[in-house]
Parts: structure tokens; sequence; C-alpha cells
């Protein structure tokens, strides 16, 4: 029996938007190589009206995404760790060949990566008792204060870990209600893009999450200067200061939120803490009267 030499069939990573899968508004592509510049696959070069069109997804997602309730949010996420574990093969060679690391050191970060997803999963109805609560006044009244969303954050990955450092700073963001306009790593792009394809066969709303590539610059400036867009999370800015400085001069046209590179930042196996869950959230403080309930004198 002749054996027949068949053609390999490449995969076309395309951008996530919306709950879909585009190409780049402008139809460019460039290379992706390994650590050693050999060819692993040609990704998406989006274009600022790609930006744009991921602000407008994660705009009209927002409220539905942040009406849910913490528990069902939570639910939503741990299912996004199952569906990342029953890919983890795939991630391992991702991670192995954008970072040039050995498969078992990939495969340590593949699972450092799930394992943090499920840790922020868990996040989502208990970070309003830590950062929430009744607070002491002198006067006849309620008052609470309760954590709610920002709204649309642009995050820009971190360059240097592809996977675990992107983890580190989408799920913090959609976990506390926020939906998510995230640049990937300008030279390694590809397991973000997959973490697209993930997304899209969990339960995760379209639009919660939008992940574009190419040119961080490029990119990043008409997010930073958007008026939509409520926050940005400048941690894939790290090593380039005056990219870092000119989002944060635009982002100061309509206050956004800003949260610059953090010296942590260089070792995401680290424990988060919540410092990034607590990055992106505004506190609403309610007073409310209290009155006499009748001749005992007790109050509600």
């Amino acid at each position: 029996m002749s054996t027949v030499e068949r053609l390999t069939v490449f995969k076309t990573y395309k951008l996530y938007v919306g709950g879909k899968f585009p190409r780049s508004e402008s139809g460019r592509v460039y290379e992706v190589t390994d650590s050693k510049h050999n060819w692993l696959a040609n990704a998406p070069l989006s274009s600022r009206k790609d930006a744009r069109d991921a602000v407008v997804a994660a705009r009209k997602a927002q409220p539905g995404w942040a009406g849910a309730t913490a528990y069902n949010r939570g639910q939503v996420l741990y299912r996004v760790a199952e569906m990342l574990e029953g890919r983890r093969d795939q991630f391992v060679r991702e991670v192995a060949d954008a970072e040039g690391i050995s498969k078992s050191k990939a495969a340590a970060q593949v699972d450092a990566a799930i394992d943090r997803w499920v840790w922020y999963a868990g996040w989502t109805d208990k970070i309003a008792q830590v950062v929430g609560g009744a607070n002491p006044v002198a006067g006849p009244y309620f008052n609470l204060s309760t954590p709610e969303p920002t709204g649309v954050v642009a995050v820009l990955a971190p360059q240097e870990s592809s996977f675990l450092g992107l983890v580190s700073v989408i799920a913090p963001v959609i976990a506390t209600g926020n939906t998510a306009v995230v640049i990937a790593s300008e030279e390694r792009p590809l397991p973000a893009l997959s973490l697209g394809e993930v997304l899209a066969t969990s339960d995760v709303p379209g639009g919660v999450v939008n992940i574009l590539s190419g040119r961080t610059s490029e990119i990043a400036a008409p997010l930073a200067a958007h008026q939509d867009v409520n926050a940005i999370d400048l941690t894939g800015a790290d090593g380039d200061a005056d990219l870092a400085r000119d989002l944060e001069i635009a982002a100061a046209d309509n206050l956004k939120r800003v949260r610059r590179p953090q010296a942590v930042d260089t070792d995401w196996t680290t424990d988060p803490g919540t410092d990034r869950l607590t990055s992106f959230l505004e506190t609403k403080t309610v007073w409310h009267p209290t009155g006499s309930l009748g001749a005992t004198g007790s109050a509600y």
C-alpha cells in the first residue's frame, strides 16, 4: 500500500471582537516567529478601526455583564478554566514556541495560568465584602459603600509573558464586571488569539473580552484617547517609557483611570493579591436615614 504525503493544514489566526472572529479591517497581517526566528503564523495587524469596533462591542456588552450576579460571573469564569484545561496541550505548544522555553516549563506556566483563572473566578462574589461594607457615621443614618465596575477597560497585555501574564491582566478586569479590549503581546500574540477561541466556546457573552493583535503603539493610541473607554492598563507598555507617558496624557482627556506598569509585573508567578481586582472598581456610597419604630425607641 503506497503512502501519500499530505499537506500540512496551517491555522489561520483571527481577531476576537464582539464574540466573532473578523480579519483585520485593513486586511493586513504580520509574521509571527519563534525565538529562533522560525515562522509560526501570520497574525492580523489590527488597525485603528479595529480598535474602535472593539470598543463598540465592549460597551454594548458592559451593562449586561455588570448586571449579572457576581455568583453567575464566577460560574462563567470557571467554565473558561474548564475549556482551557481541555486545550492545555495546544497552549503548552504555543507558549513554548512563543517564549522559546522547554515544554515542561511551558506546561508549568499554562497550569499556573489555569489555576489563576480559577482563583479570580472565586473572587467574583467575595471582593465586595473585602472593599465594601457599612461605614460608622455620627448621625441617624445607614452609610453603605459598595464597589461597582468602572466600565470599558483597555488592557495592554504583557509583552514577555504570553499566557500567564495575559490571564493575570484579563481575568481580574472581567471578574469585577468590566469589559475589556485587549492588545496582545506584539511579538507573542498567538496564545492570546487562541484564548479568544476558548472564550467564544465558553459562556462568556460576546463583547466582554475583545482581543486585538498588531503593533501595540498603533492600537493603544486610539484606545487611550477614546472617549468611551473608562480605564486603561499600561502593563504592556512596560519598557517603553515614552509610549506609557503619551498614553497617560491621552487618557487624561476624559479622566480615564490609569494603571501604570508595576515592578511586580516582571514576575507573574507571585501571589497577585487583590490589587488588580480593585484597580478598576468605583466605590458607590449610599446614605439612608434611620427612624424610630414606635414607643420602644428602637430604630432601623
